[in-house]
Formats: structure tokens, C-alpha cells, sequence
């Protein structure tokens, strides 16, 4: 068993409303919380707190209580803080929706989660229109923040200015939020966080990522995510701090927003991360104010941070977690400089670990003469291991054993110094740019297609040593199918970071006796050749 090098901290037993603005002292309220760079608007932590207040008294107003299910399709704008909070200030429960999906993903989760609002934006409001009306959500019950259509929008509903009714539940186990994950695998789970999963978590971090008050964080890593929820938007009002958002990543715009707002501190996902150490433009921008790095969502490469953070002169940290753990289990922290970039640093407060030999079920606490344990799997226990997966039990049961331990699908050895570094992955997820992307939706996609009699998908790594999709496809006779016929069939199926980005034609999909695919021969199949 592996402890945290940090004494436990206390997760206050409280909303996650509560935590975050219950808290505030009379010195924060005229702090500014959220900046808007296109339009250099300024939200202050007084007048967010009342838009949440309000925001939450329209919805009452209109039926929504404890144990709704509203969800959002949104990208990062200031309005995304007063409704995910408005929304979890009833009682109600956020499912957070890719902005990227198309309608039918769109009405999937919908219908999977159980919702019966829906919050989005105009740019956004042909795709969620077109679900909500197959998902049977009217359309009084389509909120579109900056107005269109016949639908209810945020200005008018903080108009009202009513008051929220007083709410009473258990922060223990009333469900707060439902992102999608893949889990370890399979297709898209709603992971039940509850509010004291999200007060906890963020009373972690903030213990090994040194965000303060006074600094200005560009948030353009999706609050949708459960990283950008809980890391930027939860830990920065938590801080006091100032969140700069960006609705969407363009390498121009993040660097002139850090330049012209003077942002410190950054939350980042390794493609930006190799933008930073190598693209060009960025020695076009002054960029000297950013101290701080984090980086997350998937493994990063120590030599691509160090050369990230030699160029901009900034440190350069790292983290580990999944969405079913709030999602942050590990980080590197500032104090522990002589931690390797390449590692995912040391538990949190509150978190304890097992490296479990995958073939034996061993734990494996020994180290060697290099200070390093033998490789095996992540089973984590803590305050911010979630709920469960909703309305799946047995994956549930698959996931979290009998002691509460979160068994992760990934591979790490543990150095005698305390630090953890990931080395392989059991579960079958690819990780693109960050975005979880389940093998087992798309093969069930391609085999949809009638030309198409068996598939099989694993993430490679392209020329940017990223991971990408991959598909194996065996056709239907004399079917002329081409590579780009594949690739055009998914991408116009899914969002543009779950397209397969290539593709070989085989004679089998290589099989176990129970039929499951083995992924492994085809990953040694592209071993032999390179």
C-alpha cells in the first residue's frame, strides 16, 4: 500500500455551492472571477454569485428540483460558471455534453443520463435541437444562453430575479454531476460524481496545485471535461482567482490572451504542450507573465515539458486522474523540483494506492536496486473515487472492488522517492488530444456499414507521437471499399476527434475463443511494421 507523502486534509461536508461560495469573505466579492476576451467583459465574484442565485430561482420557478437532470452543451464562456453552478445550487444534476458531438451522440447521452433540460448556445443550437426533440425535450425545456428561437435565455431568466428555494441533501451521495466516460472500457458511462467528490478533489488539488489569488488562469481545457471542471473552473473560484475563457483552441488566439491579459497560470493537454516547445509563433507574443504549467488529460513526455518549459520559462508540472476520480489522484508538486517531469508525480491528501501485478492479482511494494517497483496496475481509494457508473451495476462492480478501491486499467511503477510514472495501459481506451475515445463504439460503427463484415480499432501513434485511431477492417466480398471511404463513413457519424484517422484491410479480426478481440496481436502487428 502506497500513502500520501501529505497529511489528510478535512473535506467539509457541504454542497459544492456551499464550498465555493458560502465561503466567500466580503474582501473576494469584488475580486474579478471570470474575464470574457472577446468582449473584455469583467465578472466579478459578487455579481456571479448572484447569477447563480437567480439563475438557480429561474429554474425553480419552472420545476426543476433535486434530482433533475439538466444537461449542458456548451463551450467555455462565462455563462457556463452561473449555469453549472445555478443548476447543482438546486439540487439538480449536471450531465456535461461534448461540444463536438454530433446530434444523434447528442441524444444518446441525453437519453442515457435522463434529462429533461437542455442548456446550450446558439452556434450549437441545430445539433441540440435536432436531440432534443428525438430525446422528447420540449422546447420550453431548451435553454439557449444568448437567445434564439422561442426558447427561454439566460438574460431573460436572470431578469426574473428570484430568489432559489433552501435545498437539503446528503453531499455524500447526491449525485452532483454525470460526465461520460469509457471507463477502463465499452461505450460511454454516466460517472454519478457527488458533491462531496467534487468538494473533496478540489480540497486536494489545492494542496498540489499551488494556484492563488492572484493568479489569472486561461481556461481553454472544456469545463465539459471533467479536468476543466474540476481544475479550472472548480479549484480557480475555490482560489479566488481569475478565469480567462476560451470556447475553443486556436494556438494565435491562447498565446495573444496570455499576452494581453497576462495570464500566470496554465492547464494544458500535451498537444499544447508540443506547440509550446516547438511551433514558431510562439516567439511572436510575450508570454513572460506564465509561471506555471499543468498538464493532463494524457501522458506528456518529459522531454517534450522540459523543452516547453525551457522555452517559456515557466515550470512545467505534471498530473494523473480519470473522470470516475473527480478526476486528479496524482500531481507533481512545485516543492518537489527534483521530481521527473515524465512522471505523474505523488498521491494527493487523502488517496492511498496499490500497484497490483496484472497476471497474479500480487501487490507489488518492493523496489530494486534503481529504486523502482515492478510495473503494475493503479487501484486507487479516496474521498474522490466516484459514486458508480449510472444504471450499470456491474460495471460498477468492475471497477470498484469490495475495499473501494478504483482499479484504473493503467500501468505505473512507483520510485522509493514517492513519485509514480505511467508505463503502460491495460484498458483500451485511446487517448487523442486528450479526448477519451472508446475502441468497442467505433467498431460498433463500422460494422453498421454494409460493405463492412468485421472491424477492429486501437490507438497508434502518428508522426507527432500522438495517439490516434486506428482501424482494422475486414470486408464484405468484392465490396470496393477504400480506406477513404472508411475514414469519410465514420467521421461524418461521430465528433471530429473520434474519427479514425487510419485504416488497414485485413483477411480476420485476430479473436480469443470467447470472441473478444485481441488487441494485442494488432498492436504487435504494428510493432513488425515499423
Amino acid at each position: 500500500m502506497f500513502l500520501s507523502p501529505y497529511p489528510d486534509v478535512d473535506i467539509p461536508d457541504q454542497s459544492i455551492y456551499d464550498y465555493l461560495f458560502g465561503s466567500l469573505e466580503d474582501a473576494d466579492l469584488d475580486r474579478v472571477a471570470l474575464i470574457d476576451p472577446d468582449t473584455t467583459a469583467e465578472t466579478t465574484y459578487r455579481t456571479l454569485r448572484a447569477q447563480v442565485d437567480a439563475f438557480a430561482g429561474a429554474l425553480a420557478a419552472r420545476g426543476v428540483e433535486a434530482g433533475t437532470v439538466v444537461a449542458m452543451l456548451c463551450p467555455n464562456v462565462p455563462a457556463f460558471a452561473t449555469v453549472f453552478h445555478g443548476i447543482l445550487r438546486l439540487g439538480a444534476t449536471v450531465t456535461t455534453i461534448n461540444s463536438l458531438y454530433t446530434a444523434h451522440e447528442i441524444e444518446a447521452q441525453l437519453r442515457d443520463a435522463g434529462a429533461t433540460w437542455l442548456v446550450t448556445v446558439s452556434p450549437l443550437l441545430a445539433p441540440a435541437s435536432e436531440a432534443a426533440r428525438a430525446a422528447g425535450i420540449d422546447d420550453d425545456h431548451l435553454v439557449v444562453l444568448d437567445g434564439a428561437g422561442h426558447h427561454p435565455d439566460l438574460a431573460t431568466l436572470l431578469g426574473e430575479g428570484r430568489t432559489p428555494p433552501s435545498v437539503s441533501f446528503d453531499p455524500a451521495t447526491h449525485v452532483a454531476v454525470l460526465p461520460y466516460s469509457s471507463g477502463t472500457t465499452g461505450n460511454p458511462k454516466g460517472v454519478m460524481l457527488s458533491h462531496r467528490n467534487l468538494v473533496a478533489n478540489v480540497q486536494q488539488c489545492r494542496v498540489s496545485i499551488r494556484l492563488d489569488r492572484d493568479d489569472r488562469v486561461l481556461a481553454v481545457l472544456p469545463f465539459f471535461h471533467i479536468y476543466g471542471m474540476t481544475v479550472l473552473l472548480n479549484l480557480a473560484l475555490r482560489q479566488r482567482a481569475s478565469l480567462v475563457t476560451m470556447p475553443r483552441f486556436d494556438l494565435v488566439a491562447f498565446l495573444r490572451n496570455i499576452q494581453t491579459h497576462q495570464c500566470t497560470f496554465l492547464f494544458i493537454a500535451p498537444p499544447i504542450a508540443v506547440a509550446l516547445a516547438k511551433h514558431p509563433v510562439v516567439d511572436d507574443f510575450d508570454i513572460s507573465s506564465v509561471h506555471s504549467v499543468f498538464s493532463g488529460a494524457a501522458p506528456l513526455d518529459g522531454e517534450t515539458a522540459e523543452a516547453a518549459g525551457r522555452r517559456i520559462h515557466a515550470q512545467i508540472f505534471q498530473g494523473y486522474g480519470m473522470s470516475e476520480l473527480s478526476p486528479v489522484s496524482h500531481a507533481i508538486p512545485p516543492e518537489r523540483g527534483d521530481t521527473p517531469v515524465s512522471s505523474v508525480g505523488m498521491l494527493l491528501p487523502n488517496v492511498e494506492a496499490k500497484l497490483v501485478d496484472p497476471e497474479t492479482g500480487d501487490e507489488l511494494e518492493a523496489h530494486d536496486d534503481d529504486g523502482l517497483t515492478e510495473p503494475g496496475e493503479i487501484w486507487v481509494r479516496g474521498p474522490n473515487v466516484m459514486l458508480g457508473y449510472l444504471g450499470r451495476p456491474e460495471a460498477t462492480a468492475e471497477t470498484i472492488d469490495e475495499d473501494g478501491f478504483l482499479h484504473t486499467g493503467d500501468i505505473a511503477v512507483h520510485h522509493v522517492d514517492g513519485y509514480f510514472t505511467i508505463v503502460d495501459r491495460l484498458k483500451e481506451l485511446i487517448k487523442y488530444k486528450g479526448y477519451q475515445i472508446a475502441p468497442a463504439e467505433l467498431e460498433a460503427l463500422l460494422l453498421s456499414h454494409p460493405k463492412i463484415a468485421d472491424a477492429a480499432v486501437i490507438g497508434v501513434l502518428d508522426d507527432d507521437h500522438q495517439e490516434i485511431p486506428k482501424a482494422f477492417v475486414v470486408t464484405q466480398p468484392d465490396s470496393g471499399l477504400t480506406e477513404d471511404d472508411v475514414m469519410a463513413f465514420v467521421a461524418g457519424e461521430v465528433a471530429p476527434h473520434k474519427k479514425v484517422r487510419r485504416v488497414e484491410f485485413i483477411d480476420a479480426v485476430p479473436k480469443s475463443t470467447s470472441g473478444k478481440i485481441l488487441r494485442k496481436d494488432l498492436r504487435a502487428r504494428e510493432q513488425q511494421r515499423k
